[in-house]
């Protein structure tokens, strides 16, 4: 069978693919196609685009920041890239998501060009890039501007790289070039989620080592100027955020990372199998097919075993680490999809192989088609369960808000409100922020006022009770005020009772702006909020 007969449209684009330039044009065309069909998700969209949008407009590339509280819940790699993209292209859905369509274009192109080298099927570089591009999970992730895909796709290409390394070892050809990629990708994978991005990666290739017989080879892949390298490439960062704050080291490593792995008082915990449907759910039309690759009898073909004990054991090592934590997220998930489009197009395309030429065209084809219309149906799901209400009238409202305007938030954080409004200065959050539970619940509260024991300073200045927020408003502000919470609000501040000046409603929701002129005439000025 020629290579690229069967498969038609974009997969056999993809399998008559000369080099990786193409495959990246027709990923990257594939997964921006939907890019811009829905607004902002709160809270992750909102959040991590806005710490994006807060470095690009204070020119602090160095530490990330929410409401201008220093905020290191993350490494700055995705805040880097995203605020570039928000700098080249504007503060839109579009430029917000591309740091996730780059790293998802960057995990299809990098199996490609490792099942190119190492796959003894001519057939399968070309399939396996499809299948990864149509499952639902992976094309969702592209589309959401979150650190979930980047991550996942440096801890996939270190893999792929670190795995090519061990292969050329084996074959006596030179190894350093991969296996110098392999520890770029680790340290990027490192500035863009933390220890994960070392030792997941490493956790994969040493069982397959294992798995392989291949130890051997383990000192051969850990050469001391690669991992000064390493060193050279993530030190720095962390050095200049604890040098700049003394509990910072304490904060990311013990508390992100160490105790949200181990304990239980996180956000979304669930059981010990919660992967297993989220695989299967997120995998569909494909993932029936799995069955045929977790058989024993699928890893005895030897001149396949390489890539295929590869692929499965990066599979289960993935889904492993992450069923361990009580704390689960779907998009945590991610690393292992590459691995397991793999294994679906191998026994695919086995299947196919008992099958007519005709039959052949028709099921390939089929099955690409179905898979894609599936992930563009989802999408399209999305954006209608979304609140474009919101989006629209933010950004209609975004034209009258001026460089010096005030955004103010009521009880409430909306993460993408300075970003619609472009906002340059960082919103007053006006709550009870002496409340016994503030701890309690990972939540925007939380996240706000652990940011702000980093800077206690700027937190007096931006976290503010409610009697704070009436002697700022009464103060006769050079500035506009945008004040953002529930409509009902507007009993406790006598200042909002004047509806004419409610710029736009939303469900429950208001945005009053009070011009500079008005808050000299603002009502109950001189009484106490109810709730201060």
């Amino acid at each position: 069978m020629k290579r690229g007969r069967v498969f038609g449209t974009g997969a056999s684009l993809l399998a008559r693919a000369p080099c990786s330039l193409t495959v990246f044009v027709v990923c990257a065309a594939w997964l921006a196609l939907s890019l811009a069909w829905r607004p902002l998700m709160l809270p992750d969209e909102g959040r991590y685009v806005g710490v994006a949008w807060e470095m690009l407009g204070s020119g602090n590339w160095l530490v990330p920041t929410l409401d201008g509280l220093p905020f290191f819940h993350k490494p700055p790699l995705f805040y880097w890239l995203t605020a570039a993209s928000l700098g080249l292209f504007g503060a839109n859905e579009w430029s917000a998501r591309v740091a996730s369509l780059l790293a998802a274009t960057a995990a299809v192109v990098g199996l490609h060009l490792f099942l190119r080298r190492h796959s003894p099927d001519e057939r399968l570089p070309a399939v396996a890039a499809a299948v990864l591009l149509t499952l639902p999970l992976f094309f969702g992730g592209a589309q959401f501007a979150n650190l979930d895909m980047l991550v996942a796709a440096m801890i996939s290409l270190t893999i792929l790289f670190g795995a090519y390394a061990v292969l050329s070892l084996e074959r006596a050809v030179p190894h350093r070039v991969p296996l110098t990629f392999a520890y770029v990708f680790a340290a990027l994978g490192v500035l863009a989620k933390g220890l994960i991005g070392v030792v997941l990666p490493a956790a994969v290739v040493l069982a397959w080592l294992i798995v392989g017989k291949r130890w051997r080879h383990l000192p051969a892949l850990l050469p001391l100027h690669l991992v000064l390298m390493l060193l050279l490439i993530v030190v720095p960062w962390f050095w200049a955020m604890q040098q700049a704050y003394s509990d910072f080291l304490d904060y990311f490593f013990v508390h992100h990372h160490f105790q949200r792995f181990a304990q239980t008082g996180f956000n979304n915990p669930k059981p010990f199998w919660f992967y297993l449907p989220v695989l299967l759910v997120g995998a569909f039309p494909w993932s029936p097919w799995i069955v045929r690759a977790l058989t024993p009898r699928y890893l005895q073909d030897p001149a396949r075993f390489d890539l295929r004990s590869l692929m499965v054991v990066w599979l289960l090592v993935v889904l492993l680490f992450f069923s361990l934590p009580s704390s689960k997220l779907v998009g945590y998930i991610l690393p292992a999809l590459p691995p397991l489009a793999c294994l679906l197009a191998d026994v695919f395309l086995a299947w196919l192989g008992q099958r007519s030429p005709a039959r052949q065209r028709v099921y390939a084809r089929g099955g690409v088609l179905v898979a894609g219309g599936l992930c563009l149906a989802l999408v399209l799901i999305a954006a209608q369960r979304s609140d474009p209400v919101a989006r629209e009238q933010m950004v209609g409202a975004a034209p009258l808000f001026r460089t010096d305007d005030q955004i103010v938030m009521l009880d409430d954080y909306r993460y993408d409100l300075p970003v619609y409004l472009k906002a340059r200065k960082s919103p007053w959050v006006v709550s009870d922020w002496a409340r016994p539970d503030l701890l309690a619940k990972d939540n925007w509260r939380r996240e706000l006022y652990e940011a702000g024991r980093f800077d206690p300073a700027a937190a007096r200045e931006r976290l503010l009770f409610p009697a704070d927020l009436r002697l700022r408003a009464c103060g006769e502000p050079p500035y506009a005020l945008w004040i953002w919470g529930k409509k009902a609000m507007a009993s406790d501040y006598p200042f909002l009772r004047d509806e004419w000046r409610v710029l736009t409603t939303v469900d429950d929701d208001a945005l009053w702006r009070i011009a500079p002129e008005a808050s000299r005439a603002l009502r109950g000025c001189d009484e106490t909020p109810k709730n201060g």
